[in-house]
């Protein structure tokens, strides 16, 4: 790694009048996004509360009821003249940050906003059927209470289920549970037909169930999903821990936070959750968590830290008190715990406001925060967007935890982004090979955190302005995007497709494998109806034409072109 070690030289940047308007940007967050926000958060509560008082029979027959409209809109499809299904939610909706410009091309909608309802949570069973639109925040209200929580709950409040599994979902837990997607026990989907299946790894559509992770709602529409419940308690017992070092020994410190030997996973030191910050290229803080009942939160001499009032710190400063005062130990309650980075969108918060932070502002704003990611985008513009593109980095590296030292290295020298997230997370050796799988022999290796039957990951995740940028120096955005995504394909790495990608084809489908999904999509008779994956998730434009030649060359090939180069 010594071509590491020496620095990029940059030349210096002249500021455009798109620079001025994103330093005062904070002017149409303080008096436009923020009350917009709060007033749709608030309704968005109240229409929770209200399907929480319907009685669980009342929402399935709704939700039959929604199945079937959704049924009867794809039987008014003409195949000859209307376009691809996409669904009826406006692109600037999507918390995602890749622009979703397919719907930009002709297209035939479907509407899935009434998808919005928590179905059943079986206790005896250990299920929560959910539709796709609930979100985190919605599940958490309800199961918390019960001492029960998905086994992996994302972040922020706004995730919601569909795209938690279509897309990518990861949390703390994930080195225990595996990613969103792994923690589904059943899917039900409508295929292209029309035809209404649940798909489960057992029955007759375990290859849809497989393929399903990923694919970006190419393969059917997700109306209902079976997700694993696990049980809880009250609060967390978190352990800040500072390290410090060059980025190889943050790494190992992150590493040996929570991994065990090969196959030790039944190890009492493995932690319920894990999650690492580095804070620049010498200095991190480690956080380990378990479960605790509220006794014993309460004991004498512990502290409990209720990190959800608007006037605290926001989470990710607070964390970075353990570099001054050392390691500490405290109680979180377990809901503020799950949502820890949302008040601050992790530390995006400090770019949208920069004085956001100040104790006087959360004191007198805080309630207001955090602003709508969809309300953000849908104010920006075209020359907004196109600058955070090239001016601002939201990307996650999912990379085998023995490379996080070399990951690190690269982030550093190639874009110079701090914070960054460590989140762990197996990845499951399936029946069959899916989308994203681990490394070939991984298991012969017999490395640090892996088990016989999972490869542990771990998310990279570089989520802020690069130094270069802070600097006034030119920084290539999309130049160190391509070069991550190099990076990635040669370490056996893996891009989530909620971010800007600027990968060909080719490229595509050399990251990921395209076996299992292409099999699916003629098999169930998604090509012709969706959009692929790939089309879905290209950056630019995608005309009619280009969709359809696309399409039509699925159809005549047996598979995906596949580079073995």
């Amino acid at each position: 790694m010594a071509d590491l070690e020496a620095p990029l030289v940059r030349e210096k940047r002249k500021k455009v009048w798109v620079d001025y308007f994103v330093q005062f940007r904070w002017i149409i967050v303080i008096f436009v996004v923020l009350p917009i926000s709060f007033t749709l958060y608030f309704l968005t509560y109240l229409g929770d509360v209200w399907s929480q008082w319907k009685s669980y029979e009342k929402r399935q027959k709704e939700h039959d009821e929604n199945v079937k409209k959704v049924q009867k809109r794809l039987s008014e499809r003409n195949p000859s003249k209307d376009g691809l299904v996409c669904t009826a939610r406006k692109p600037w909706i999507a918390v995602g940050m890749r622009n979703v410009d397919y719907k930009r091309a002709r297209h035939f909608e479907v509407d899935l906003s009434a998808f919005r309802n928590i179905l059943e949570i079986d206790e005896e069973r250990m299920i929560a059927k959910c539709e796709p639109l609930v979100n985190m925040g919605q599940i958490t209200r309800t199961t918390v209470p019960m001492n029960l929580a998905l086994a992996v709950v994302a972040e922020l409040d706004d995730l919601t289920v569909g795209g938690l599994i279509n897309g990518y979902g990861i949390e703390g837990s994930s080195h225990l549970y595996g990613l969103f997607s792994d923690t589904v026990v059943a899917y039900e989907i409508v295929l292209a037909s029309g035809e209404l299946v649940r798909a489960t790894k057992d029955n007759q559509y375990s290859d849809l169930f497989y393929a399903i992770p990923w694919s970006q709602g190419t393969l059917g529409l997700l109306v209902a999903a079976e997700i694993k419940l696990i049980p809880i308690k009250e609060y967390m017992k978190l352990t800040y821990k500072p390290v410090r070092g060059n980025v190889r020994d943050l790494a190992q410190g992150y590493i040996d936070s929570f991994a065990p030997g090969f196959g030790d996973e039944d190890n009492e030191m493995v932690p319920d959750f894990v999650e690492t910050m580095i804070y620049n290229p010498h200095e991190g803080v480690c956080m380990t968590g378990n479960y605790a009942s509220k006794e014993e939160a309460k004991m004498k001499g512990n502290t409990i830290n209720s990190v959800g009032w608007w006037f605290k710190p926001w989470f990710y400063q607070h964390a970075q008190t353990a570099l001054k005062k050392g390691e500490f130990v405290e109680y979180i309650p377990t809901r503020e715990y799950y949502h820890r980075h949302t008040r601050c969108l992790y530390w995006e918060g400090k770019l949208i406001l920069p004085f956001g932070d100040q104790w006087w502002f959360r004191f007198l704003f805080g309630w207001l925060m955090p602003p709508k990611v969809s309300l953000l985008k849908a104010t920006q513009g075209e020359a907004i967007r196109n600058y955070y593109h090239e001016m601002h980095v939201i990307q996650d590296m999912l990379v085998p935890l023995y490379k996080v030292p070399d990951a690190l290295e690269w982030v550093d020298r190639e874009m110079e982004v701090y914070p960054l997230w460590l989140c762990p997370h197996r990845l499951y050796k399936l029946p069959v090979k899916t989308m994203i799988y681990p490394e070939p022999g991984f298991e012969q290796e017999c490395r640090q955190g892996d088990t016989p039957y999972a490869q542990m990951y771990t998310d990279v995740g570089v989520y802020y302005t690069p130094g270069p940028v802070f600097r006034g120096e030119v920084f290539d955005g999309a130049g160190a995007v391509s070069r991550l995504e190099t990076w990635l394909i040669e370490n056996h790495g893996f891009q989530p497709q909620y971010a800007v990608s600027e990968l060909d084809e080719k490229k595509f489908w050399r990251m990921f494998d395209a076996g299992l999904y292409e099999e699916c999509r003629k098999k169930y008779g998604a090509v012709g109806t969706f959009m692929s994956v790939y089309y879905k998730c290209k950056k630019g434009k995608k005309t009619e034409k280009e969709v359809q030649e696309a399409e039509q060359a699925q159809l005549d090939t047996p598979q995906a072109e596949v580079d073995q180069a």
